[in-house]
């Protein structure tokens, strides 16, 4: 097949498997929407494979160790039992059986994060004072034990991951968290654009929405390119721009 052809989808047995072949070779593995899209909508698949590319296979922003803990924390989390190349990577890029062990926890542990807003919501005034984030926090320090991973790695990783599950509550407290630990704003947000893949890109859009909120508060201590983006208006998408927003349907 020629590359001319690659976009055109395939019409005989002999050009399915030779696309497929090449498509794995590629990737070092095959998945079966690799395939459909290859059948179906070739143009498609190949703005796909760049995005995909651009996000797990170069370092925009993230060491590769860095980001593959994330991956492995968000893959936990979501049930994503086909992401085991990750694992692959992480070892590949000199992680730990201790640390994928810790990335694991995490995302064990991320499931029951709505008690912590319940308990500040509801129990705060049996409590006596105590903090539900620090306790929140008590407790991934407990998961993570005597783990070497850096702080910066367990914010990321967190943020991202309760993205997909769309804990906000704990999405707020390690986007600040990323902050505190010296995490920089491309890192986060290199880190949140994994989030399309396992939570999609609704979970992504509010997650930037999210983002943009506590930088508005002055909740973190943006940059000033950061901030711009906030502040910019008119990022409520259509139904802000047809004149929809706040009503009822």
């Amino acid at each position: 097949m020629n590359q001319s052809d690659s976009t055109f989808p395939p019409a005989t047995r002999r050009e399915v498997e030779e696309r497929l072949k090449s498509l794995r070779a590629t990737r070092g593995y095959l998945l079966p929407h690799h395939g459909l899209l290859a059948l179906a909508t070739p143009d498609l698949l190949d703005a796909y494979e760049v995005s995909y590319l651009k996000l797990t296979m170069e370092n925009n922003h993230l060491a590769e160790q860095a980001k593959e803990f994330v991956w492995l924390a968000m893959l936990g989390a979501t049930r994503v039992s086909v992401g085991t190349h990750h694992i692959r990577r992480w070892r590949d890029s000199g992680g730990s059986d201790a640390g994928l062990e810790a990335a694991l926890k995490l995302a064990a542990y991320a499931q029951g994060v709505a008690v912590f807003p319940f308990v500040q919501d509801h129990w705060s005034a049996h409590l006596h004072g105590s903090d539900p984030i620090q306790m929140y926090r008590d407790g991934i320090n407990g998961v993570v034990g005597d783990t070497d991973v850096p702080a910066t790695w367990l914010e990321l990783a967190l943020a991202s991951t309760h993205a997909c599950l769309q804990h906000w509550w704990a999405f707020r407290v390690h986007v600040a968290g990323a902050y505190s630990s010296g995490a920089s704003e491309g890192e986060l947000a290199e880190a949140l654009t994994f989030a399309m893949f396992h939570g999609g890109t609704p979970c992504f859009v509010n997650a930037c929405e999210q983002w943009r909120r506590l930088i508005l508060a002055g909740d973190v201590p943006a940059t000033e390119p950061y901030r711009a983006w906030a502040k910019m208006p008119g990022q409520g998408g259509y139904d802000e721009a047809a004149g929809l927003s706040g009503q009822s349907g």
